[in-house]
């Protein structure tokens, strides 16, 4: 449920901040017209994601007939989601200060071709969300107890939910949150979800009969953590911690999650400065051409 909802809130909002991005561009450049174009891109994006999302589910439950191929299916979404999340977290940590300018600077160009360039824009702007939310979001319910049921979907869609108005409350100035925290906070815990799906995803492929060592576990605490108890949900939902995981899970998830939260939360190298042109040698300045007034 949580993980679910993390998912949901952590891709909402950058989405919703995407979209606020462009609306307030609009708005501030009196271009109020475009705005029902940035929408229509905006729920093609949305409805184009949710058609991505039930065809997972479809293909999972109404095409694929046996149950190897089927945990095969679940294996490879699983791998594909986890690249995906880690891509997501580094790309936003980067690009972060420099997206909102990029973005005017295409609405911009958008703007001059006409009405299906703007709806375009938009629609490129939010669809990547989109269709990063379905796939995770179909691999985190999947490594759950339950699968991807009634209440994985009221947690993904509380999360958007949330994200929408943490969105809308900032666009009014309404609320002010550092993102930066934010994102680094969830970023973190979004990396224990993927290393969770991870372990999922060698599981399914223990499961299917392309890895080894299904039953080679690499240890058993049921007595203490005991499936049925509200903590071990609780723990299984969010990073798929169980009572007794394979060898190789195990060895998947720390090689996961280790390296990948190290990198994350180390702090990025400051540039180092350019030596100023006034710097230079003066046998240097003096060589160069001087301009006629």
């Amino acid at each position: 449920m949580f993980a679910t909802y993390l998912i949901g809130l952590r891709e909402g909002l950058e989405a919703t901040l995407v979209v606020s991005i462009l609306v307030a561009f609009l708005v501030k450049s009196n271009r109020r017209n475009r705005l029902p174009h940035v929408w229509l891109g905006v729920g093609a994006a949305v409805a184009l994601s949710v058609l991505f999302g039930w065809l997972i589910e479809y293909t999972s439950t109404a095409l694929l007939r046996t149950s190897e191929s089927r945990e095969l299916f679940d294996a490879i979404t699983s791998v594909a989601a986890v690249v995906f999340v880690t891509w997501m977290i580094f790309w936003m940590r980067k690009a972060a200060r420099s997206i909102a300018g990029e973005l005017r600077g295409k609405l911009t160009e958008a703007l001059a071709v006409g009405a299906f360039a703007v709806m375009g824009m938009a629609f490129l702007a939010v669809i990547r969300e989109g269709l990063e939310t379905a796939l995770i979001f179909y691999s985190a319910a999947k490594s759950t107890v339950g699968g991807a049921g009634r209440d994985a979907m009221v947690a993904l869609v509380g999360g958007i939910a949330t994200a929408v108005l943490i969105g809308f409350l900032l666009y009014r100035s309404a609320l002010k949150l550092n993102l930066s925290k934010f994102f680094t906070w969830t970023g973190a815990l979004l990396i224990l979800v993927a290393a969770g799906i991870f372990k999922y995803g060698v599981h399914d492929f223990q499961e299917a009969g392309v890895l080894p060592g299904l039953n080679n576990h690499a240890f058993d605490i049921s007595s203490v953590l005991d499936p049925s108890t509200w903590y071990a949900t609780l723990l299984s939902g969010m990073f798929n911690i169980t009572a007794a995981p394979s060898v190789l899970e195990m060895v998947a998830w720390v090689a996961y999650a280790v390296p990948v939260l190290v990198l994350f939360l180390r702090k990025p190298a400051k540039p180092v400065a350019k030596p100023a042109e006034a710097a230079k040698p003066a046998t240097e300045a003096s060589a160069s051409p001087v301009q006629p007034a």
